[in-house]
């Protein structure tokens, strides 16, 4: 039975062609593939890449200099952070929470809509393996270029499970029995028609937004649709903590908000989302809200608003 795609590359000695990650005395990370017969050259001196080719990972190295280097393989965390960018990348914090919550397993057909760098897409394939699908789509072929080259330098050739459309989503869809759907873009409530139309019944639609108005609309739309469950919103921060003797301490700098990530699930045909009892704050929807939806799901009779923002008083009884 063959590896999967890239496996050779994550384990044993360094060879010609790996990524190579080094860590100063400072903690500082420099990147580089390895060529026979090249040097690596920093302002504290130098040593050849032969050195590294043959020897296992956790080497140290010293450059002519004197200065030891501690080398490792990047983790793919490492890898996305540092490869060429055509847009702003997912960070791993996010790329994490989306593999999770959006239930991303061995041999899913996903497709994902904004590709950007191709670091999602990587984390998305290195989840679903050979025997799953990615059909990812992206709209401007330069960064569709950029994100190829990128995931093609992580797994060392293309990977059998990816392909990629330069296009709108909505306007390019064709595939169906899809189990999970990955937006990454402006105006994800654009494409939930074509979205619902490829999902699987029980099939997850996550949305990764960067404001709150995105975040409202894209939920409002989907209550409005009708063929999802309720969405879950949320984000994630990561701060990172000091430890060194008795000084324990959270580090003065944290990954903060990145985006919003939503979740819903794909109804059967023909079933209606049960009606949410909720109790809206006071205000929530006032008579000048602009509104997404008609007015369904508010947890009143008639689906109507009341003017204080919920439910009639004889309904709130």
């Amino acid at each position: 039975m063959s590896e999967p795609t890239g496996a050779a590359r994550r384990r044993g000695p360094f060879q010609v062609g790996d990524q190579v990650q080094l860590t100063d005395p400072k903690g500082r990370h420099y990147t580089f593939t390895l060529e026979a017969g090249k040097n690596f050259h920093t302002h504290k001196g130098s040593f050849p890449h032969d050195e590294l080719i043959g020897a296992p990972e956790g080497t140290v190295v010293r450059t002519t200099g004197n200065v030891a280097y501690l080398a490792l393989r990047p983790l793919l965390p490492d890898y996305v952070l540092s490869m060429p960018r055509g847009a702003a990348v997912v960070y791993p914090k996010d790329a994490g929470q989306i593999l999770a919550m959006a239930d991303i397993f061995p041999g899913a057909r996903v497709v994902e809509a904004g590709v950007g760098s191709g670091s999602l897409s990587t984390f998305l394939l290195r989840a679903i393996g050979d025997q799953g699908m990615l059909h990812s789509y992206e709209r401007r072929a330069d960064f569709a270029e950029i994100a190829s080259q990128n995931v093609e330098r992580y797994f060392g050739a293309p990977h059998p499970a990816w392909r990629l459309t330069v296009g709108d989503l909505q306007d390019n869809l064709s595939d169906t029995d899809v189990d999970r759907v990955i937006l990454d873009m402006l105006a994800p409530w654009e494409c939930l028609e074509a979205v619902s139309k490829a999902l699987v019944p029980g099939g997850i639609l996550c949305a990764y937004v960067a404001t709150t108005t995105q975040l409202a609309r894209t939920v409002e739309s989907i209550r409005e649709h009708g063929t999802f469950n309720e969405p879950s919103a949320w984000e994630t921060m990561v701060r990172t903590w000091h430890v060194e003797g008795l000084a324990v301490r959270p580090d003065h700098r944290m990954i903060g908000h990145t985006g919003f990530l939503l979740t819903a699930r794909r109804l059967a045909d023909g079933v209606e989302p049960p009606l949410r009892r909720r109790r809206p704050a006071k205000g929530a929807y006032g008579d000048d809200y602009p509104g997404y939806g008609s007015g369904k799901d508010t947890g009143t009779p008639d689906g109507k608003r009341g003017a204080s923002g919920g439910q009639d008083a004889a309904d709130r009884g």
